[in-house]
């Protein structure tokens, strides 16, 4: 481990014995690397919904919603489903000057784009994706309480 990698979670060791392995940092991202060497960000493991035994990247899923006009902001999670283990559920902000747009509208324009597994069997249209100080969308704050 370089010196700008933390040396473990504070007051957690169980965390830091599971982050740091065999010396190595496990961040939990996945990513892929092309034949130039160039890394491709992918996702978290931990968002990763297993929907009928299906990988459900939740980032394949944004990047649908991404496309419509209408979405500003996009962020899908795992919900749990009695027949499917797991389903996907979206929650969207909307650009201004599309404030009429439906939930039925974003829900047919991801079915059409998406394999029938993959696309959101939920959705909300929310002001706002909560998110942190930097802008990273709290995913914990959408996840229903356990």
């Amino acid at each position: 481990m370089g010196p700008d990698v933390v040396a473990g979670y504070w007051n957690n060791q169980a965390e830091t014995d599971h982050a740091m392995r065999g010396g190595v940092m496990h961040t939990g991202d996945v990513a892929t690397m092309n034949e130039d060497g160039w890394f491709f960000m992918l996702d978290r493991a931990k968002d990763l919904i297993i929907v009928s035994g299906y990988k459900v990247w939740p980032r394949d899923v944004e990047d649908v919603l991404y496309e419509h006009p209408a979405v500003r902001e996009a962020a899908v999670i795992g919900v749990p489903d009695e027949y499917r283990g797991e389903t996907v559920k979206a929650f969207v902000s909307l650009r201004p000057g599309f404030e009429e747009t439906t939930v039925e509208v974003l829900m047919a324009h991801c079915k059409e784009l998406l394999s029938a597994y993959k696309y959101p069997r939920t959705l909300e249209i929310l002001p706002e994706i909560p998110k942190t100080a930097t802008g990273k969308f709290l995913r914990r704050e959408l996840r229903p309480e356990q």
